[in-house]
Order: structure tokens, then sequence, then C-alpha cells
């Protein structure tokens, strides 16, 4: 598929999203629009799978008469495999497409939703009950399977008979039924496997709706191109990753993003707090293919209940709530996470906290990189502890690169990325890059262009020092600085003004004021003229 039939695509799936969305909120929608593409694929995969297993009866999925005992003999063997394979099931009356049509034609196959100059009609099947009936089989057919727990409640979000969707039973199934009869015309090729097109489309759409939510989109979504910069930096001289991790995983697009830097991650850990945001990141996981042995994902709080504490990772990535509240209970300075540093982060401010969780988690050999707001480069009190402990103690800081303001979501203020590594190729030095002035502006939005995010992986992979951009500083400068990492400190982004001729200023000064002592002479002649005296 090339890249302009995979742009068709995106733009197909939005467009069904806003249009029939009606006056529902975009992140609202979110939830639906996004849960019927993934059934969607569910249901794709499941036919294509069943249909190989059926090619030597000369047999298509959608063929078996699940009432006979014959036909029931095929899907009982084919349930078998599948769980195995796929971790889940789906008979061929479950089948997106099956659906879809029952929602959409009457019994002599006469279509009931249609699209003509823009109206719909109002006439559909009632499917609401088939299609929850359904939803509840994707998840009970996984009971007691290795998948069970990747497959848990997983629809939860998807209140079919919730009042946004429409104040009656009926307006909600018309609703329903004309966005299955829109999926269902679209071709996701899923057998084109060496393009993940239908995992693109979907960043594609969960990014849609991170920029109409507002401040809300920060829960569950990093900007593409921030999530580029963090995945590069932690995949520098990488083919191959045993594991990679985020403790504030969202809708895992920075996991994922994390992948398509190298050839293969054997595993892909993450944590979400919120329960939405967490079944988000699940669907997202399979729906990018990736196996359900092969990723674990967990709902709670990260720093009050960790769900990896075993686990050290080759690569770390994060995007954790800038400044966020956590208990800072004392209980935790004997948790081997913060307790060698001597001080918890501030209640008030958990940055630090995350940074000690993810460094507690960073294999020897790995890299981590977050991103949190500038104030943590310079804030005192316990902060400035934690931040000296780790450079001073650890030398672990590789780098601090400072981004634009207003390239996320919800928020204006700047940010910056820390880059740790426990075992550093250059001790000696902390790499400085002040990428703040290098974006462009799209609407209200900053975004960093392809050339900016090339511009700070080759600085930060050559380590060098460029004028009004990157600083090498020794430890020995980052010690005289108090372990204060403000920027402009290292980086000087002053622009020097041109020397200024004070003769020169004096002689302009000069022929202004005798300039306007011929003025004053020839307004007296006018005042005098018009009988004015003063």
């Amino acid at each position: 598929m090339s890249e302009d039939h995979k742009k068709q695509l995106e733009q197909q799936l939005w467009n069904i999203a806003n249009t029939l969305r009606g006056k529902m909120n975009a992140d609202e929608f979110r939830d639906y629009i996004l849960g019927f593409i993934f059934y969607k694929y569910l249901a794709e995969k499941m036919e294509i799978y069943a249909n190989n297993i059926l090619k030597p009866d000369g047999l298509e999925f959608t063929d078996i008469d699940e009432n006979t005992e014959t036909g029931k003999e095929y899907i009982a063997a084919i349930r078998e495999e599948s769980l195995e394979k796929l971790g889940y099931f789906l008979k061929p009356s479950e089948l997106f497409s099956s659906l879809a049509k029952r929602g959409n034609f009457d019994n002599d196959g006469n279509q009931l939703v249609k699209e003509e100059a823009g109206t719909y009609g109002n006439t559909s099947n009632f499917i609401i009950e088939d299609l929850q009936k359904i939803l509840n089989n994707v998840q009970n057919s996984t009971m007691g399977t290795q998948s069970e727990e990747d497959f848990d409640n997983l629809f939860e979000d998807m209140d079919l008979n919730s009042t946004k969707l429409g104040k009656t039973p009926e307006a909600r199934n018309e609703i329903i039924a004309k966005v299955l009869a829109h999926l269902d015309k679209i071709d996701f090729e899923l057998e084109q496997s060496e393009i993940d097109v239908l995992g693109d489309a979907y960043e594609y759409l969960i990014g849609k709706f991170a920029s109409g939510a507002g401040k809300k989109a920060g829960e569950f979504y990093t900007p593409q191109e921030v999530s580029m910069v963090l995945a590069k930096l932690v995949t520098v001289g990488k083919k191959k990753l045993k594991s990679v991790y985020d403790p504030t995983c969202g809708s895992g697009s920075l996991l994922l993003r994390v992948a398509k830097e190298v050839d293969e991650v054997n595993n892909f850990y993450g944590q979400e707090l919120n329960r939405t945001t967490y079944n988000l990141a699940r669907m997202n996981m399979i729906l990018h293919d990736v196996h359900y042995l092969k990723f674990d994902i967990k709902q709670e709080d990260t720093l009050e209940h960790p769900q990896h504490i075993e686990h050290r990772f080759e690569a770390i990535v994060a995007n954790p709530p800038f400044s966020a509240n956590w208990s800072a209970n004392q209980l935790f300075m004997s948790d081997d996470r913060f307790s060698q540093y001597g001080k918890l982060a501030p209640q008030s401010k958990a940055d630090f906290a995350f940074v000690q969780h993810m460094v507690y988690h960073l294999a020897e050999n790995g890299t981590m990189a977050l991103v949190l707001p500038h104030g943590a480069l310079f804030r005192g009190s316990a902060e400035a502890h934690i931040r000296t402990y780790l450079i001073k103690e650890k030398n672990y800081l590789d780098a601090v690169i400072g981004l634009p303001a207003n390239i996320f979501y919800g928020t204006s203020i700047p940010t910056c990325i820390l880059v740790f590594k426990k075992c550093r190729e250059n001790p000696e030095d902390i790499l400085f890059i002040d990428a703040s002035e290098h974006y462009d502006k799209v609407k209200t939005q900053n975004m960093l262009r392809d050339e900016d995010i090339e511009k700070i992986i080759n600085t930060y992979t050559e380590r060098k020092t460029e004028d009004k951009y990157s600083y090498v500083a020794p430890l020995s400068e980052i010690e005289e600085n108090d372990y204060n990492l403000n920027i402009p400190r290292y980086v000087d982004m002053f622009e020097e003004e041109e020397p200024i001729d004070i003769d020169v200023v004096m002689s302009d000064i000069k022929s202004l004021e005798a300039k306007r002592a011929e003025l004053d002479k020839e307004i007296d002649v006018y005042f005098k003229e018009l009988g004015l005296v003063f």
C-alpha cells in the first residue's frame, strides 16, 4: 500500500469518526470508534487465520454452518488453535462483517442504511444486544488461557447503552449501525503484513482525538515527534532490544514507536493508572500485531504500586505527568527505588520520583529517556539533592535536551528530555542541547520537523559542541554550577548586538537638533500669520 493509500485510509477513518459522532465530544466518541475498529481488526484477523486452516478442505470460515455437527467440529478445532495462536476466538456469526450486514440489510438483502447526497436512512435492524454479546464473548473465549489478562474487560469503556450515543435505544442502534456500515466498506488489507497500515492509521486517530481533547490528551498521548526523539535516543547503536518499558505508558504509542526504530523487540512492558487509557494501550498492542505473550501492560499507580519490580529493562521511555502529586510517604525511604538517595521527591512534584523509579529499573547496558518540565533542571531542596546524587555519586546523566514550548497538548510550558545510562561511554562530561528555537508552528501548536529531530539525534550521537545549540560540559563545570542543569548556563543563546559608535550617534543627534530648530522657526512664521502669539 502506497503512502497515498495510507493517508486515504487515515482520512476515511477520521471522516467516519467526525461525521457520525454528532454532538458528542471528540474524546468521548474516541472510545467507541477505536473500539469498533479494534473489533473489526480482531474479526478480520480471525477470518484470515481460520481460512488458512480450512484451505486444505476447500472451505472458508463463513461457509461453516454453526448448527450442524460437522460445523461444530470445525469450530471446536479452529477455536483451540486460534486461542493458542491469536489469544481469542470469534465464531463466523460473530464476525464484524456479519454483524454489520445484519444491522444494515433486511432478510431479503435490501440495504436499510443508505448514504445519498449527504443524508442517511433512519431504519436499521436492532443489533446492540448482539454486539454486546459478541464483545463479551471475545473476552470470555480467553478465560483460563494465557491471554486472559490481556483481554480482561477490554471493551468496558464501550457503553452501548449510554445516552451519549442517543436518547433512545433506537437512536443508539442507528448510530452504531451507521458506524459499522461505514467501517465495513473499508479494506484494512491485513494480509499485506509487510506494512503496518492499520496500526499507523490507529495511531493517526489517537493523535487526532488528542488534538481535540485539550488538557485531557496528556493522559494518553505523547506527540509523535517527541515519541520519535525519545525512541531514537534509547536505540542508538542497537538493532534488537530484549525489553522496552514505559512506566506511564498511556495508549502505548511510545512503546510501539521504540519498536519502529529497531528490527526486533522481545518484550514490551508498561504501567498505566487510568483504566480507559490502559484498555486503549492493550488494544493498541494487539492491533499492532504484538503477540499477547510479548506484552505485559498493568493498570496501577506506578510510584505507589509498581507492577514490574523484579524486572530490569534495556530501554526505558516515558512522558510522566508533569509535576504530579504523589504521597511521598516516609515508608518509601525503605523502598529500594528511593532509599539510597536519602531524600524523596516533594509531594507536590513527583518528577524526580519517576526518574528514581526508572533508574532502578534500568539494566546495566540500558538507556532511558524521559520528558520533564524545565523546572526539574534547577529547582532546589530535595530535587537538587537527588539531582546531585545522580550526577556526583552515580554519574548516570548522559544528556539534557531542551525542547520548544507548546509542543504538548494541553500545556504550553517548556520541557526537556533527560537521558540516563548506567554505563556511559563518556563519563567525564554531560551533553547539553538547546533545541527550543528549532520547530515549526502549526496553527496553535509547535511541532518538531524531521530536520529538527535529525539534528537532535545527530548532535547526541556525535556529542559535539555547536555555537548557540549544544555544549559538552565537563563534570567539573556542572559541579561549579552546584549541579544546576538550567540549559542557558551551558548553551549561550545570547545574540551579540552590533557595537555602537558614540561619535556617529552624537553627530546624528546634533543634526536632528538643527533640523528641529529650523522647523521651530517655520512654525513661528505660520503662527504669526494666523495672529497666534504664545
